[in-house]
Formats: C-alpha cells, structure tokens, sequence
C-alpha cells in the first residue's frame, strides 16, 4: 500500500465509520472500539478547528454512543440525516418503510443468517452470515421497492440497503463544506465500502482527496490496508503533546 500524503493545506476531515475507523464484526453492535480512538478523534479536531465529521451508514445515534463523550457533526444513514457543527439537525423527507419491512421480513424469519435492521430513514438486510443468500436478498428488496419511488436500492458490503432516494454520503459531505468550520478547506474523505464511493466523487470534484480503506476499484487516489494503518496516520495530523 502507498504511503498517504502529509496535507499542505488546512483540511477537512470526513470520515466513514465501520471499516474505516473500526474493524467490520460479525453484528453491527459488537464493533471493537479501540481505546485511542476517541481521544485521537478529539485531538484531531482540535488540530484542524473542528472540521471533523463522521460519515457513516450507521444512525447518528449509534454513532454517538460508540464515540461518546464526544458528539461530532455527523452525517448517519448515507446523509439522510445529518447534525452540523452547531448540533442542529437536518433529516430527508421522512417516507412510510413498513411496506418494505413487511416484505423482507418473512424472508428474514425463514433464515436464521439473515438480519433486519430498522433505522430512522432506512431499512438494511443484512446477509454476512448467509452470503449463498445474496441475490435473494437482492431480488426481494428490488421488488420491494417497485413500486416505492421515493426510495432505492444501495448495496454495500453484505448488506442491502433500501433509502431515501437523493441522498448520499457525497450530498452530505457537500451540505457541510458549505458550512463553518469545514468552508475554505481542501476536504479528505476516507471509507472502505462501494457506498464511499459517492463520497469520494465529490471531494474529487471539490479538489480533495479521498482514501480507500483495503481492496477493490475506487475513485480515491489513495489507500491504506487496514483502519489501523489510518488511525495511524491520522496521528501524524494530531500528535499527543
């Protein structure tokens, strides 16, 4: 893997949590923290004056508690919810999901590797434990959505994703480099899923760099192994004193 870049301007930090700032697990809920990470997260946002985001699949909820004390805007649900600076709190247009739980619940009950997960905007069908079961689960959440416009399909890492339509993590990161304390800065995106991939597009496109954790096509320009290997380098933008 390439070595990451030393940033030569002021920079926006964006960043993606499962795989990324954490190892993937088994179950959403058993994620291992590590202990240094929070006090690094709120090094670094001292180090570049608060413009540290979390960009993440995940409620911003779940979000707060892995990374508690500390509350940092956050983007949850692909950008269907998002939390600036300030706390205040910006949702997508809320849209009625029983019809798709409804529909993929009987095929979640049938099989024990399956799992259905509720959150605020969307719906996942996760398949970790049941990866013969991928196009089933695809099939079954494609039909689902026919006749849900307002709602699509996203596919990320053994997990199918039904969410608002127009959102993206890309849309958010846009959202909050138009606010302080993030404007004026070059933006650095890093994720490990094909659902970073919105991510990486826009800071492309507002001459940022984005970083890919592990394997697989990207548009980023760079890429580290592993989120240890990033942590790392997120230490070098924030030194212990």
């Amino acid at each position: 893997m390439q070595a990451l870049p030393k940033p030569t301007a002021p920079i926006a930090m964006f960043l993606d949590f499962d795989g990324t700032l954490v190892d993937l697990a088994d179950q959403p809920e058993l994620v291992h923290v590590p202990a240094e990470l929070v006090p690094l997260l709120n090094r670094l946002r001292d180090a570049l004056g608060g413009a540290v985001a979390v960009v993440s699949g995940r409620r911003i909820v779940d979000l707060d508690t892995f990374l508690a004390p500390l509350e940092l805007p956050s983007a949850g649900e692909h950008g269907a919810r998002r939390r600036d600076a300030t706390g205040k709190l910006f949702e997508s247009e809320p849209h009625d999901l029983q019809p798709v739980i409804e529909a993929v619940l009987p095929l979640a009950e049938k099989y024990p590797g399956l799992r259905l997960e509720r959150k605020e905007a969307a719906v996942a069908l996760h398949y970790r434990h049941a990866p013969e079961l991928e196009a089933l689960c695809r099939e079954t959440l494609t039909e689902a959505l026919r006749d849900q416009p307002n709602l699509t399909l996203l596919h990320g890492k053994f997990v199918f994703e039904a969410k608002p339509a127009g959102v993206s993590k890309g849309r958010a990161i846009e959202a909050f480099m138009r606010e302080s304390p993030f404007a004026g800065r070059q933006p650095v995106f890093a994720g490990d899923d094909v659902t970073d991939e919105a991510g990486f597009e826009a800071v492309r496109r507002l001459n940022g760099l984005g970083i890919k954790i592990g394997l697989g096509p990207t548009m980023a320009q760079h890429r580290c192994a592993n989120p240890t290997d990033l942590l790392a380098w997120l230490e070098t933008l924030a030194p212990q004193a």
